[in-house]
Formats: C-alpha cells, sequence, structure tokens
C-alpha cells in the first residue's frame, strides 16, 4: 500500500514538472532555485543564431526568394511545436477556426514584418541592422501613449535621444565605409563613380526597408497586445497562431511573386551549397522556438526586470557578430555606434524598470520619498 502512495506521488510530481514547464508557472521556491545563468546564455545563443543564420541565408548574391524562406521557416516552427506538445513539454489550445479568423490579420502583419526584416539584413550589416532596430521601440511607447494611455518619462526621453544619435553615427559610418570602398582615386574616374553611386542607391534600399520594417514591427506590437486581451492567447498559442496562418499567405506571395523558374531557383539554392542552405532555413525556424522557449525560460527563472536588461546587453554581442561572421567593418563610427546604442539600451532598461516600480507603489498606495512632506 505504502509503495502504491509512493508511486502515486510521483506520478504527481512528474505532472506538476510537466505543467511548468507548459505554462511557465511554478513556485516561488522553485523559481529561485533554477540557477538564473543558463537561461540567459540560452537567450542570448539562441537570438545571436537566429540573426546571424537569417543574414547568412540572405547574403547570397542572386537570393531573391525571400517569401519562400519564411515559409519554410514557418512550416519548420509549427512542425516543431507540435512535436514538443505531442511529447507533453508544452501546452497550446488546439486550433479554432473562430480564433483562426480572429487572429489572421495579425498573421498577415507578421509577414510584413519578418519580410521587411529579411529584406533589410539582405542589404545591411548586423551592426547596422541592430542598432536601427531600438527605434521601433520609440515608435511603440508613443504608439502606447495614444492608444493606451501609456507615459514616456524623462529618463525614458533620453534614452530615445540616445537611440536616434546611434542610428545616426550607424548611418554615417555605413555610408562613409561605403565611399572608401568604391572610391574614385583608386580606380577610373567614370567606374569608380558608378560603383559609387551603385553602393549608395543599395544602402538606400536597405534603409528604406529597414525604416518599413520599424513601422511594421510597431504597428503589429500594438495591434497583438489589443487583440491578446480579446482572445487570451498565451505566448504558445500566439507563437503556433502566427506561424501556422502565416504559412499559406506565404505560400500564395512566393507563388504570385517570386520566379520559380529553373534557373532562378538554381542561383538562389546553388547545387554546391544548396544542402546546407536548406539546412541553415529548417534550422532558423526551429531556433524561432528556440527564442521563444528561452524568452520565457528567462523570464520565470530571473524576472521581467533580469529579462529587460539582458534584452538591452545583448545587442553588443550581436552586433558583434555581425563583424566576426561576416567581416562587417570595424571601424571607429561602427563601434562608436554600437556603444552608444548599447548605452541607449540600457538607459531604457532602467527607464521601464524604475516607471514599474513607481507605478506599483502607486497602487500600493506608497508615496515616494521625493514627494513626501515633513
Amino acid at each position: 500500500m505504502a509503495e502504491r502512495s509512493n508511486s502515486m506521488k510521483d506520478q504527481e510530481d512528474v505532472a506538476e514538472i510537466r505543467k511548468a514547464l507548459a505554462t511557465g508557472s511554478g513556485s516561488s521556491q522553485s523559481s529561485t532555485s533554477v540557477s538564473s545563468v543558463p537561461p540567459i546564455v540560452c537567450y542570448c545563443i539562441a537570438s545571436i543564431l537566429m540573426t546571424v543564420i537569417n543574414k547568412f541565408v540572405v547574403s547570397g548574391r542572386d537570393f531573391n526568394m525571400n517569401f519562400l524562406l519564411l515559409a519554410i521557416q514557418s512550416s519548420v516552427c509549427v512542425a516543431c511545436v507540435v512535436a514538443v506538445k505531442k511529447l507533453g513539454i508544452i501546452s497550446f489550445r488546439d486550433f479554432d477556426s473562430k480564433d483562426a479568423k480572429a487572429w489572421f490579420p495579425i498573421s498577415v502583419m507578421l509577414v510584413g514584418v519578418i519580410y521587411t526584416g529579411s529584406k533589410s539584413l539582405q542589404y545591411l550589416s548586423i551592426p547596422v541592422y541592430t542598432i536601427f532596430k531600438n527605434l521601433t521601440i520609440i515608435l511603440i511607447a508613443y504608439g502606447e501613449v495614444i492608444w493606451f494611455g501609456g507615459r514616456v518619462t524623462g529618463l525614458t526621453l533620453v534614452s530615445f535621444i540616445l537611440m536616434v544619435a546611434s542610428s545616426i553615427i550607424a548611418a554615417w559610418a555605413d555610408i562613409s565605409d561605403a565611399l572608401t570602398a568604391g572610391d574614385p582615386a583608386v580606380a577610373e574616374a567614370l567606374s569608380g563613380l558608378s560603383s559609387v553611386t551603385g553602393v549608395v542607391t543599395k544602402l538606400n534600399v536597405g534603409y528604406f526597408w529597414m525604416f518599413m520594417n520599424c513601422a511594421t514591427s510597431a504597428a503589429y506590437v500594438l495591434t497583438m497586445r489589443k487583440r491578446i486581451k480579446g482572445t487570451g492567447f498565451s505566448d504558445w498559442d500566439t507563437m503556433f497562431y502566427n506561424n501556422l496562418l502565416s504559412i499559406p499567405v506565404l505560400a500564395v506571395a512566393s507563388i504570385v511573386a517570386e520566379n520559380w523558374g529553373y534557373d532562378n531557383l538554381s542561383r538562389n539554392f546553388p547545387p554546391e551549397t544548396r544542402n546546407f542552405l536548406l539546412f541553415a532555413i529548417a534550422f532558423s525556424g526551429a531556433a524561432a522556438v528556440g527564442i521563444s522557449y528561452t524568452t520565457a525560460w528567462c523570464i520565470r527563472a530571473t524576472s521581467s526586470t533580469t529579462y529587460s536588461m539582458v534584452g538591452a546587453l545583448n545587442k553588443l554581442p550581436v552586433a558583434a557578430s555581425g563583424m566576426i561572421f561576416f567581416g562587417d567593418a570595424v571601424t571607429f563610427g561602427s563601434v562608436s555606434a554600437v556603444g552608444v546604442g548599447f548605452f541607449a539600451g540600457l538607459v531604457y532598461a532602467v527607464a521601464k524598470i524604475n516607471q514599474k516600480k513607481a507605478e506599483m507603489a502607486a497602487q500600493h498606495g506608497v508615496i515616494p520619498l521625493a514627494n513626501r512632506t515633513s
């Protein structure tokens, strides 16, 4: 009898562990017992891998099938999430046509976000892409002020100014490097001028896609925030529906807008690197699942405050990865831009932490020391 009760208790313990993994919940005691180092390291590795692999895939000289790339990534992502659910590690709601109809516009917006991001990575270096991505934070913040009654504090405004400054420095350094690389003094005047014009045009295209990515990302986040309240989606529900519903949109867009001729497919996926390229695309889809899981793991094992600081600090190694793996220029301008952007992220994280503390104090009726009268 005692053995039976012990067996039942063991099964209950296993069920509780699986439930904690699936929902991201658990007692405060178990959260504090988990080391905070592994989730932070895994989150950083996952985000760096995702950026580097996407840059590698779209950096092919003749690559132009971005919709197909994204369709494959979304398919792999859905397959991974469903497989992990079957193993009982995570849980999310089953597919429901009513939820799908409500969420479909969000998935279409996500397609725009991912597509513009892949196009900007195709034309810009990773450090420049990482720095300009900060501008999305500014758009989201003021969008929350307009539509959700949010508030921008003085310290937050300082971080925004630093973000804009880092973007200007990055653009200046990027264009300066491009002009130096195509210096007319190196070659004939006419061919040199043509080279410079071509490089600057390429950068202008990259910055266009980057600003489009910032705008669509902000619109996506703000719209999703409102829609999540209506559907009650969890993080895994959001990931499942986002990727599943985006597959038909991406497939149709690829068939309609992209060249599926044999010659173009051969240029995009050269026979000598085809297998490795397809593996990299599939791996990047799996890495997207890794980012979602490590994000939840990081918040669960540490705190949302620590996670926000990690997100700010992580911009430095992500930018550095471009310099290491893709030979992006390491100049005073590029390093300064990364440094200012890194500092801006830290200031923003501190500003949000202070704002959250002030809001919690106000909810509990605590008067800040600075406002107390003797």
